[in-house]
């Protein structure tokens, strides 16, 4: 038998873009918790034996905090065994780190250029995205061909599906459009209120840039363009994120930071803050007088103002403290990567709701734990195989970077580039 004794880590470093989760989870990729095992089996404590610590005697606790404190100590460090190899087995474990470090060098260089493809695929479907746009503002009708395409879309996605006529006919707009596909998408629909929406009925067009090749970091930035509203000043509010300039260990580009555009809020019309009337009493002439006091309030343009990871020197954050920063970053780069890869690539899709079938499959296939084959407890019995139905099964996209996102790079076809 053995016990899990958790090591605190100190070190936390951002997720990647291909494998940031939209569900809250630890930045750092520590190590595995090492196991202490018993002297023997006769230690193991009864079943009904409670294991809160509270409960400990004083020696017990004392001898807890001894072995934790002696494994956190050793981790990270050497067993020894490197060090006593002969001089020329270690020159050799030496050469092996160099010639690691050129296959660095070059992953490094493939991801770079794997940057470049993405570039340039983005610049092919600007034309598609200027058209998308005009046809959601109402600026420009849709053609005979884009109506048949869209409906033989609609067909094979359902058989039952009636076709509208394809003659064209005069430009109209698509009212709500981005705000729709926005509160479609399962996480940003969390962080989207309704004081949010009525800014976000002004948005017109969400667009996807890449920072330039001579930038000191690599990134993208995502672009929200607003008609004129009663909330704000600016017509485009930024969203950049940068990455490392180096590839992580996995391989991937990591996240370095984000950067957003602030915000110039009309008088009393700034979302991201409450507005609370309170009543001052003066100690001296028991006068009275009312004050506005403004508090910070959930909005989805706080996304405008993103968290800012620990800097080394940083020593002064507690625990709760950073397990909150962490889950506030990796959901910053959650919606960051899901804007680029999902949302503007298939707007429509959000804006129909279709893309809903696939989020929710994803969703499903990570929330759920494979169960163990056998039944410990024998409480529950076998079903007879006569008894078992074959569900439906949805085509679902292929997982990988951003889903089946259409202006995302495969690496796979990247290689072969």
């Amino acid at each position: 038998m053995s016990s899990n004794v958790p090591i605190a880590h100190g070190d936390i470093t951002a997720p990647t873009p291909q494998n940031t989760p939209l569900t809250h989870a630890p930045i750092a990729a520590g190590l595995s918790r090492p196991t202490v095992p018993d002297i023997s089996e006769d230690n193991e404590p009864a079943e009904d034996e409670s294991e809160d610590p509270t409960q400990m005697t004083g020696a017990q606790a004392a001898m807890l905090g001894l072995v934790q404190g002696r494994l956190a100590d050793l981790v990270g460090k050497s067993s020894g065994y490197i060090e006593s190899l002969p001089i020329e087995v270690k020159k050799s474990v030496e050469a092996l780190k160099g010639v690691q470090v050129k296959q660095n060098e070059l992953q490094n260089q493939y991801k770079r250029e794997c940057l470049e493809l993405e570039k340039k695929y983005l610049e092919l479907q600007k034309p598609l995205y200027e058209r998308r746009n005009a046809i959601i503002s109402g600026a420009a009708q849709a053609t005979k061909g884009e109506i048949e395409a869209g409906s033989q879309a609609s067909l094979k996605d359902d058989p039952l599906y009636t076709p509208l006529p394809s003659d064209e006919s005069t430009p109209a707009a698509i009212p709500e459009f981005w705000l729709t596909a926005l509160r479609n998408h399962v996480g940003l629909s969390e962080i989207i209120t309704e004081r949010d929406a009525g800014a976000l009925k002004n948005l017109i067009d969400i667009r996807l840039s890449y920072l330039p090749s001579d930038s000191p970091k690599p990134g993208f930035k995502i672009s929200f363009i607003f008609s004129s509203n009663d909330y704000f000043e600016n017509d485009v509010l930024d969203k950049t994120y940068l990455y490392q300039e180096e590839v992580g260990y996995a391989g991937d580009f990591v996240y370095d930071r984000a950067i957003g555009t602030e915000i110039k809020w009309k008088e009393e019309k700034d979302l991201t803050k409450e507005f609370e009337i309170k009543k001052q009493r003066n100690k001296n002439t028991n006068r009275t007088r009312l004050v506005r006091k403004a508090r910070p309030t959930d909005s989805f343009f706080n996304f405008f103002s993103p968290p800012v990871p620990p800097s080394e020197e940083s020593e002064d954050i507690d625990e709760d403290e950073l397990e909150e920063l962490e889950e506030k970053l990796e959901m910053d780069y959650q919606i960051g990567e899901d804007l680029k890869e999902k949302i503007i690539p298939r707007a429509i899709d959000y804006f129909t709701g279709k893309a809903l079938e696939y989020d929710v499959m994803d969703e499903d296939e990570d929330d759920f734990d494979e169960l163990d084959d056998e039944d410990e407890d024998g409480q529950f019995d076998d079903e007879d195989s006569d008894s078992e139905v074959e569900l439906p099964r949805r085509r679902g996209p292929p997982k990988g970077r951003g889903g089946s996102s259409a202006g995302a790079v495969n690496p796979e076809e990247c290689k072969q580039q």
